[in-house]
């Protein structure tokens, strides 16, 4: 793979500087410092991603690895608290190499990868088999750059905190994937709704989630998963392989449906809006909102006031606040409203910012089959 071209020499000297400034700091016991393992077959990338967490001072990079073969030794040897992994290697994979490390020796793993559409799948199965975040390498635009030194420090700081045992590892079968369904042929215009937000940890709980909604679920339901815009359309392909409704990736004014699955696409905020047909999707051209985009703030609000009290909010694993808000928004118009509890997320940030709004706080294997009891209820009151 290729490196980030000129980027690491003007980190490496921000980095300097800030080293220099802070000598009492640079000089802290490393013993103190979170212990990382780089892996990345790019040394220009790997030296990148050293410059920028040396410089803050809280993590101790213990080993870098060019191959998937050198990070298996060096998790062995280091025993790193974090490692960041590339997808893209030669000898042996990230995506083999992340399944040896989740199977023998579970650490948090950052991905730290290109953002292709030929790496959607990999990426896809990257979180599947339990990596904490993906974040994606940058071009040579500074803004680039510097979005790419707060995410992968955001990754980081989420993955240095993240509950491995609510990571669980999926391989699939093949052939498995397709479940036996009925795709209803005639969809009504949906009465209800149920919107459901995730970050850290979200795939694999989606997954998880979808596969227990049953076939007769009469509620539209709307989900916001951060992560790159290129990996979305192949996400809702792994929901709606694990789901008895249809998942599709929502299309801009097209007629909210009962008994479906719209997935927010990377690209836009996902909102309603209501015409002389019935509540349509309506995607918003806006800038992220506290960072993310979609973001669910902007579903919750507009379910709240499109479905207003015939509605379910369901907040699950993630890192920060998103979905708080909306919550508060979903809460007040007399909606219904559940928080997955922190023991079962990977990172409990999301709905720790959403218990307060919350009716009920769950683990997250009894939330789907509280979803359908609650969405057969506010389907049976309209």
């Amino acid at each position: 793979m290729s490196g980030v071209g000129g980027s690491a020499s003007r980190s490496g000297g921000d980095a300097r500087r800030s080293r220099s400034a802070g000598g009492a700091r640079s000089d802290r016991n490393r013993t103190d410092r979170a212990r990382i393992v780089i892996v990345d077959d790019s040394p220009m990338m790997r030296q990148l991603i050293r410059e920028i967490v040396e410089t803050t001072g809280r993590w101790n990079v213990v080993g870098e690895a060019g191959t998937g073969f050198e990070a298996i030794r060096l998790l062995h040897t280091e025993k790193p608290d974090v490692l960041t992994l590339d997808l893209e290697m030669p000898d042996l994979g990230g995506v083999e190499t992340l399944g040896y490390i989740m199977s023998e020796l579970p650490r948090p793993v950052v991905i730290v990868s290109s953002h292709t559409e030929r790496m959607a799948d990999p990426a896809l199965r990257a979180l599947e088999y339990g990596a904490v975040e993906y974040v994606v390498k940058p071009g040579s635009d500074p803004a680039q750059q510097e979005e790419f030194e707060e995410r992968l420090l955001n990754a980081l700081d989420a993955a240095l905190h993240a509950r491995l045992r609510n990571l669980r590892l999926r391989i699939a079968v093949a052939g498995a994937l397709q479940r036996a369904r009925r795709i209803r042929q005639k969809q009504r215009p949906a009465t209800c709704a149920v919107a459901i937000a995730a970050s850290t940890g979200g795939p694999s709980a989606l997954l998880d989630l979808v596969a227990a909604l049953p076939e007769d679920t009469a509620c539209a339901v709307f989900i916001v998963q951060h992560m790159p815009s290129t990996f979305t359309e192949r996400f809702a392909e792994r929901l709606g392989a694990e789901c008895a409704l249809p998942v599709s990736v929502a299309r801009d004014l097209e007629l909210v449906r009962g008994g479906h699955v719209y997935l927010g696409p990377g690209t836009h905020h996902l909102s309603l809006t209501r015409t002389q047909d019935g509540i349509c999707v309506q995607l918003l051209d806006e800038p992220p909102l506290r960072g993310v985009r979609p973001a669910a703030d902007v579903l919750f609000t507009a379910v709240a006031r499109t479905f207003g009290p015939a509605s379910l909010g369901v907040v699950l694993t993630g890192m920060g606040r998103d979905g708080a808000e909306g919550m508060r928004a979903l809460h007040t118009v007399g909606a219904r409203t559940i928080a997955q509890d922190e023991a079962s997320a990977v990172i409990a940030g999301m709905p720790r910012a959403a218990a307060p709004y919350a009716d009920e706080i769950l683990p997250l294997p009894a939330i789907g089959g509280r979803i359908t009891t609650i969405a057969r209820e506010l389907q049976s009151a309209r």
